[in-house]
């Protein structure tokens, strides 16, 4: 299956983030817990070099929590102040102000030796498309800030927003890169929702993530469907098929409509906590 997808949209996005990066002091990137490495678009690397980097593991509370623990430590590692959050319940939001100012300490440190003192922290949001960039600005700002959606592509243009006298955010686009260099990372893409799902074989999706749970989260499909699983997909889905009543007109089973069932099961949390990739690799290979 073909996981490439860079609609047209994503080229000027990236070009207006080239063009507005002068005026940002911190960039800050919206990363999906459950594949933190994955979800790292390394043009922002590129874009943000020589400005202040926070980090925000998303949708946390949908990935491994020891997991989380480790992915926080690698970043920090490598000198990115990093947040563990959730945008929709809000969990972690209050973490952030102080991470903002720790990571600009010395922006805010010069801009008072110079005697200004009343010009905020200009961020710029980025992150890959359906991370939760708009759901984590409208939690932060405590309105409804940025257009938001269950699918990737929602947010189209730049957008200005200024949150208190301290901080001011870009919210940009959501952008993916042209090539994925590892198959690996378009599988994880597509599991997580950041690829149009239009463009994806939901029963191939289904099998990539039926083979990674049976071998790192054995249990989780036999507790939340109630079946027996064996290595057979085509078993397996079916079973899924019987117990959630996706049956076709003639009783056969409807293993389309099941495997996108599983897939959304696994998106929601509805499956258990689960990340993709470790960083110490035990788990980065399906």
């Amino acid at each position: 299956m073909n996981y490439q997808w860079y609609p047209g949209h994503m080229t000027k996005a990236k070009r207006m983030m080239e063009e507005n990066i002068r005026l940002i002091d911190l960039v800050i990137e919206v990363l999906d817990a459950r594949i933190p490495k994955s979800s790292r678009n390394p043009d922002i690397d590129q874009l943000g070099r020589g400005k202040s980097r926070l980090i925000l593991l998303n949708k946390s509370d949908l990935a491994d929590k020891e997991i989380n623990v480790k992915w926080k430590a690698y970043f920090e590692a490598q000198n990115y102040f990093v947040v563990e959050m959730n945008a929709r319940s809000g969990d972690g939001m209050r973490l952030i102000q102080s991470a903002v100012k720790e990571a600009c300490r010395e922006k805010i440190e010069r801009d008072r030796k110079r005697g200004i003192l009343n010009r905020p922290v200009r961020a710029m949001v980025a992150g890959i498309p359906n991370v939760g960039k708009s759901t984590f600005i409208n939690s932060y700002a405590k309105k409804a800030c940025a257009k938001t959606g269950n699918k990737p592509g929602v947010t189209k243009g730049k957008q200005w927003i200024r949150l208190n006298k301290d901080l001011e955010l870009l919210d940009t686009p959501g952008i993916l890169w042209p090539k994925f260099e590892e198959i690996q990372v378009g599988k994880n893409l597509a599991l997580t929702g950041s690829i149009n799902d239009d463009i994806l074989n939901p029963e191939e999706l289904a099998a990539e993530l039926l083979d990674y749970l049976g071998v790192h989260y054995p249990g989780l499909i036999e507790s939340r469907y109630g079946i027996e699983t064996s290595e057979d997909f085509v078993y397996n889905i079916n079973e899924i098929a019987r117990v959630r009543g996706c049956l076709l007109k003639g009783g056969a089973y409807d293993t389309v409509k099941a495997s996108s069932l599983l897939i959304e099961d696994f998106r929601s949390g509805k499956i258990g906590r689960i990340s993709l990739e470790c960083p110490d690799s035990e788990k980065e290979e399906a």
